[in-house]
């Protein structure tokens, strides 16, 4: 069955300090989305689709419309903080998108396939673009179904100080049946790891699973966007910062009985970049994974 990759780039990258989705990291110049898309070729993916702003168009296109379509199908969609269903208009003053379930709703018309959704920002690894294929090659495109890959939290932190994680609840039939959003957490030499509250430091163990945005649907999920972004716009519309987040209608799934959402487990490691001082961490883990094999010194010769 085809399956479609889609990447979530249309991010401002506001604290990194520049189009992150544009930066490279690899030895030989490689964005994290081309290991993204280098790892879902292998994986098995059919094509791919590209959520970016139409200010970003002609850089995004000049970086990856040629070279990536000569190994896979690309398209690009646009996220549009206008584009809103029904007769819904925000604010004059809003500058900021409308988060993920706005981004995955804007590409409503470009997506016939199960498909999976990532960051353009996090390197996921291999095993879990497998993963997630497999899961997605056995759904029926009419169901409404839904997954995760679930990482274990010690394979998700970073160096450069506290993240904050969604932690997968799971039931003996690895169904999720929620997410509990953690912030402050990190791994300490004395404690180990944790997460801080306001009056004391809660640990944890670091084998916890967390979702890290890599989550799968089929096309039966438009309908429910659609019905759940309208409600969110009739109480939000005229914020400036309000944003409509995948997690949240997957909640909602869930507590209303309406769809189970599998949480494949994955060993892989994942890291990603939010701030500049993560360049240098991305780069080296990269030419690590170079040097071990994994992937070639030139992805695409």
């Amino acid at each position: 069955m085809p399956t479609t990759l889609v990447i979530l780039a249309a991010g401002m990258g506001s604290r990194y300090g520049g189009l992150k989705q544009l930066d490279t990291f690899g030895p030989n110049n490689e964005t994290l989305i081309e290991y993204a898309v280098y790892d879902a070729i292998r994986a098995g993916f059919s094509d791919v689709v590209f959520i970016i702003r139409k200010e970003i168009e002609q850089a995004f296109k000049t970086r990856f419309e040629s070279l990536l379509n000569q190994h896979i199908k690309c398209s690009f969609v646009f996220q549009d903080l206008n584009h809103l269903p029904m007769a819904f208009k925000p604010d004059e003053s809003r500058t900021k998108p409308w988060g993920t379930g706005h981004a995955i709703w804007c590409a409503k018309t470009s997506i016939n396939n199960p498909f999976a959704m990532i960051n353009a920002d996090d390197f996921y690894g291999l095993d879990a673009y497998k993963t997630m294929h497999s899961w997605l090659s056995n759904q029926d495109s009419n169901a409404l179904n839904a997954s995760l890959v679930g990482y274990e939290l010690k394979n998700t932190l970073s160096e450069f100080g506290y993240v904050s994680r969604g932690i997968c609840e799971v039931d003996s039939n690895e169904l999720l049946t929620k997410i509990v959003e953690r912030t402050h957490i990190k791994k300490d030499e004395k404690i180990g790891y944790h997460f801080k509250t306001e009056t004391n430091n809660v640990p944890l163990t670091g084998k916890e699973l967390v979702s890290m945005n890599m989550i799968g649907f089929t096309p039966a999920i438009f309908e429910v966007l659609e019905k759940e972004f309208s409600y969110f716009l009739e109480k939000n519309s005229q914020e400036l910062k309000s944003e409509f987040y995948i997690p949240t209608v997957i909640d909602k799934l869930i507590q209303n009985y309406e769809a189970n959402v599998t949480v494949l487990k994955t060993e892989a490691r994942t890291f990603g970049v939010t701030y500049a001082e993560d360049k240098t961490s991305v780069k080296n883990m990269l030419n690590t994974a170079v040097e071990r094999g994994d992937y070639p010194k030139n992805l695409w010769l």
